[in-house]
């Protein structure tokens, strides 16, 4: 089974930028379609980002032309780059990963990690107004 650590986290002022990174354990990255989400206390996770084996990538609407989404060229480690956080970004955030045979594409991906997929163990992110 993929194994998925997060780093990348911390505090940062609103207006700013951090870029967290997903490690994955799996030899064959391209096995798996990806994603990132949050964690807001006293709120659902939400999703934020898929993005799947062929390339396609997918948004929720609270970060599209914020947030990024990507990966290595090696496959092996997962990104996402967010510019222009708020303080409403504050969170613990997530990545997951699925199987690409399953779930292909950004879209297929991002309906199945939530309750397929394999999780890491989240990195916290803080914004300051």
């Amino acid at each position: 089974r993929v194994r998925l650590v997060e780093s990348g986290g911390g505090s940062v002022q609103a207006g700013g930028s951090l870029r967290l990174s997903c490690a994955v354990s799996e030899d064959d990255a391209s096995n798996y379609s990806f994603g990132w989400f949050r964690e807001i206390p006293r709120r659902q996770r939400e999703a934020l980002a898929a993005i799947g084996t062929e390339g396609s990538t997918i948004y929720a609407d609270s970060v599209k032309g914020r947030f990024t989404i990507s990966q290595d060229d090696g496959e092996k480690t997962l990104y996402l780059q967010m510019n222009s956080l708020k303080p409403e970004d504050s969170g613990v955030y997530y990545c997951a990963a699925v199987q690409a045979r399953t779930w292909k594409t950004a879209v297929q991906a991002l309906g199945a990690l939530g309750r397929f997929g394999a999780w890491g163990g989240g990195t916290r992110v803080t914004v300051s107004s």
